[in-house]
């Protein structure tokens, strides 16, 4: 009994140093596990099951292989996306004993087991884009990808372009690219093509198509991104006026067929290249044929996750190889009892090593938990399927890799020009024509010029096959002199073959063509007039009179004057417009009249001001004139409310010029100039139009308003008020779209056209003519001139339509009620002047008198303006003489009313 207890101790020490000296003694080598068991390591699959497990075991036979680990698997599916299935299968992994866990695909899984694993200290291993610091990544980390999207973006000189991402996983990359561009960087419009959750993108897509944005980056997943080609392609987005950049790296491995011919420029990034002898190794294993006919061009059904998979594997093996690691049974019930001492340390130690050989997806190692080390391929889907057309790294950035085109279109083209070399002169600075890139490093060559000239002979040289160097040539296009058969400026660089062609915005003339060639015209102009937009007039003392016309105020104080007289009339003539000045006297000596002259202005005025007054008419023909009054006023101060506010709200700009007729006399003092030579200079100077001779003349007498360059010319523009520059219109409109208090004014005064200039009988020009023909006919000069004229650098200037001027209302539009107030004050006179009548013919037969004597005593008593009160009992009147003179006016005017 005793000797067996003492041999159990015996056993129990040995395992105790044996374990001690394998987790701290063992750093240097791994030959105190050679003859130990195998190290199972667990792998969670929960899609494309099959073939992970087939990768995973085979990466397990290439580590024992190559670096003498003995690593098992033990494997398990899970359903996608099944959190707490993926929970079981990992608690029985770790009761068995495991040093590692690989998988699943799943986000929402793999986040749960990481933080299991985490609280075990087990190494956790998974393959798709993060950044959190638990758990073990070698995917490229999301800033990464955004430097390799920057470098292509920048590559490509896109201006603005559309953001299209999955989820919000990818705003990661939007935050960095928005970061790398700074303040200056291109307009970017940003859309979530998954807003519906549901696989529906068109929606979203049909608004791209919209949009008149045709550049397209999209960041998304691969369960995602095939539907989401596929359904771009229905909406009608892949083609040649579309150009994309796909930032998922397992594009190669997409079905591609459908989208090869659809002349759509797609590019797109990939983690390794199926050339390698590993990756045919690989398809050998998921039995896939390795011949070139069926994965051409970089096609490759190896997906990213199996191969940082496959790399994963290897890097473990060969941690465990310098750190041995023993699984040990683990229950997720007792986590705390559970957790490894040297799982940390095991963690740690995958984290500090370089590896560089038996791997996939390039060398590893890590800047604390991202890795790097990698390159990407950048690769383009062209008829012949997937080509590789650059590389990107982080130290090196974008260099791009070209081949030669492969396709069909090219078999008989002229290669006449191929491996020639032309020297090209630009001007620069000359926006947009040429200038120096923008850029933090230090550009040469080529590289450092941009611009529309630039892109020009680019393209030339795509189609053509020549090579070019860009030369400044300055900003003196130069002049021939047949006289003396002498030149100046890049004409003389041409005439002398020190160069081979100049491309900016050199106008074809008579005199030039004398001394060289032009090819036939790549954009057509004429000269036009550059001033300042019409400025905001000051405030005149009387703007408040500006809503009518002065025909409109004219009648309408005609109308106040008709209408006060017609109430002062009116209040003589009627009868009730007579007043007891004494309401409590039954029988007045005198009557009354309340519209006086002055009163009747009074009533008027109070009704056209919309105040009212004390007076009130009460005879119908007052009453009648009242009413058609404030009808009047009614419409009149409305329609005047109104067109004052407009007035007041809509800004009346004033330009001191406004034609080349009012440049040609110097209209209020401003003058102008051009370049000092040039085509437009000798325009002036050869014209025969009187008014430009006047104007060329001017120009002579005045050397000190003519500019060295147009950039002068537009900088004294905005300097000044009273200076206006000529010069070409596309430099006129470029300018306009770019400063905002510019504009052209007029039509253009000549038309004339840009060429490329070249050599005297040079032997390539019909070729280059041709090739811009094409252009032309592809629309590739109208795409051109809209990315440097309407793209890039522009929306500075709010696009707002012009608000139309206020105009003052005038008689077209008020005659209608000028008319009826003077039909209803003619309509009121006439009652009143007959009512008038009928009432002295009735008092002459009451009193007994005759009528026409009663006629002229009231009516000479009505032209008497200064008498506004009448007396009744008076005995020089013809009344008093009769029996009924005790009857009053008043009473007669009741029982006549």
């Amino acid at each position: 009994m005793f000797g067996k207890y003492f041999i159990n101790i015996v056993f129990i020490a040995l395992m105790n140093f044996y374990l001690i000296n394998a987790q701290y003694g063992g750093y240097g080598s791994y030959n105190n596990f050679e003859n130990m068991a195998s190290v199972p390591i667990g792998l969670l699959t929960d899609q494309n099951t099959e073939q992970m497990n087939i990768i995973f075991d085979h990466a397990i036979d290439v580590a024992n292989q190559e670096v003498g680990t003995t690593l098992t698997s033990l494997k398990a599916e899970v359903n996608y996306g099944d959190a707490y299935q993926s929970y079981g299968r990992l608690c029985q992994m770790l009761e068995t004993g495991i040093a590692g866990v690989f998988g699943p695909s799943s986000r929402h899984s793999a986040l749960h087991l990481m933080s299991i694993c985490d609280a075990m200290d087990i190494p956790h291993i998974y393959s798709y884009m993060s950044d959190y610091a638990e758990g073990f990544n070698l995917h490229p980390h999301p800033a990464d990808l955004a430097k390799a999207l920057h470098s292509l973006i920048t590559e490509f000189n896109w201006s603005r372009f559309i953001f299209l991402y999955e989820s919000a996983d990818y705003l990661k990359i939007l935050n960095e690219l928005t970061t790398l561009f700074g303040m200056n960087g291109p307009v970017v419009t940003v859309l979530r093509y998954d807003m519906q959750l549901n696989g529906n993108y068109k929606q979203v897509l049909r608004r791209v198509r919209k949009s008149q944005d045709n550049r397209i980056v999209v960041v998304g997943s691969s369960d995602t991104m095939p539907e989401f080609l596929n359904q771009a392609q229905q909406v009608g987005i892949i083609n040649e006026d579309y150009k994309y950049i796909i930032g998922n790296l397992d594009f190669h491995s997409f079905d591609l067929e459908e989208y090869k011919y659809s002349e759509a420029n797609i590019t797109g990034l990939r983690l390794f290249s199926p050339e390698k002898m590993a990756v045919k190794e690989l398809l050998m294993k998921l039995g896939y044929p390795t011949d070139q006919d069926e994965f051409r061009n970089g096609s490759c059904p190896i997906t990213v996750e199996m191969a940082l998979t496959y790399d994963a594997v290897q890097l473990f093996a060969e941690t465990l190889k310098n750190l041995p690691f023993k699984p040990i049974s683990q229950n997720c019930s007792q986590r705390t009892e559970s957790v490894r001492d040297d799982g940390s340390s095991f963690k740690n130690y995958m984290r500090t090593l370089r590896l560089s050989e038996h791997l996939l997806t390039g060398p590893i190692y890590f800047e604390g938990n991202v890795r790097k080390g990698y390159h990407l391929d950048v690769i383009e889907l062209q008829p012949s399927g997937i080509v590789k057309v650059g590389s990107w790294d982080e130290n090196r950035g974008y260099r791009p890799q070209r081949l030669a085109p492969t396709t069909s279109q090219f078999d008989g083209l002229d290669n006449s020009l191929a491996n020639k070399t032309f020297i090209v002169l630009l001007s620069v600075p000359n926006k947009p024509y040429a200038q120096l890139v923008e850029s933090y490093k230090q550009l040469e060559g080529n590289n450092q010029y941009e611009g529309y000239g630039v892109d020009l002979i680019k393209e030339l040289a795509d189609k053509l096959g020549f090579n070019f160097t860009f030369v400044n040539g300055g900003n003196d296009y130069g002049t021939f002199n047949k006289t003396s058969n002498e030149s100046t400026g890049m004409l003389r660089e041409i005439m002398m073959g020190r160069a081979d062609l100049a491309v900016t915005d050199l106008t074809i003339t008579a005199e030039r063509e004398q001394a060289i060639d032009f090819s036939i015209p790549f954009m057509n102009l004429g000269i036009a007039i550059l001033y300042l937009k019409p400025q905001k007039a000051t405030p005149e003392l009387f703007t408040f009179m500006d809503p009518f016309s002065e025909e409109v105020w004219m009648f309408l104080g005609f109308s106040f004057l008709g209408v006060s007289l017609s109430f002062f009339i009116l209040g003589r003539l009627s009868p009730s417009e007579w007043d007891n000045p004494y309401p409590c006297i039954e029988e007045p000596e005198e009557l009354e009249n309340q519209f006086t002259l002055g009163n009747s202005i009074w009533f008027t005025t109070g009704a056209l001001l919309q105040q009212g007054s004390e007076i009130g008419p009460k005879a119908l023909s007052t009453r009648t004139v009242a009413t058609f009054w404030w009808f009047f006023t009614l419409i009149v101060v409305s329609s005047y409310t109104a067109n004052l506010a407009a007035f007041l709200t809509i800004e009346k700009p004033q330009s001191l010029i406004n034609s080349v007729e009012d440049l040609a006399n110097n209209k209020d003092g401003v003058v102008y100039g051009a370049k000092r030579t040039g085509s437009t200079r000798t325009f002036f100077l050869t014209t025969e139009d009187e008014r430009y001779k006047r104007m060329n003349q001017f120009m002579l007498e005045h050397p000190e308003h003519l500019t060295q360059d147009n950039m002068e010319g537009v900088n004294r523009v905005k300097s000044s008020t009273h200076y206006a520059f000529l010069m070409e219109s596309t430099s006129i409109e470029y300018n306009t779209k770019r400063e905002c208090n510019l504009k052209k004014i007029g039509d253009a005064l000549d038309e004339k056209c840009y060429g490329i200039a070249m050599r005297k009988n040079w032997p390539h020009r019909n070729k280059f003519n041709n090739a811009l023909l094409e252009l032309q006919e592809q629309g590739v000069l109208e795409k051109m001139k809209n990315k440097w004229w309407n793209e890039v650098g522009t929306g500075i200037c709010a696009t707002k339509e012009e608000a139309p001027d206020a105009t003052p209302l005038d008689m077209n539009n008020l005659e209608g009620v000028f008319f009826v107030l003077t039909v209803g004050s003619c309509l009121a006179l006439l009652y009143g002047i007959v009512s008038w009548a009928f009432f002295v013919i009735k008092k002459a037969h009451h009193y007994r008198v005759p009528v026409k004597e009663a006629l002229k005593e009231e009516f000479q008593f009505i032209i008497d303006i200064n008498n506004y009160v009448r007396v009744l009992k008076n005995s020089a009147s013809i009344y008093s003489r009769s029996r009924q003179s005790s009857m009053s006016v008043a009473s007669m005017a009741q029982d006549d009313s």
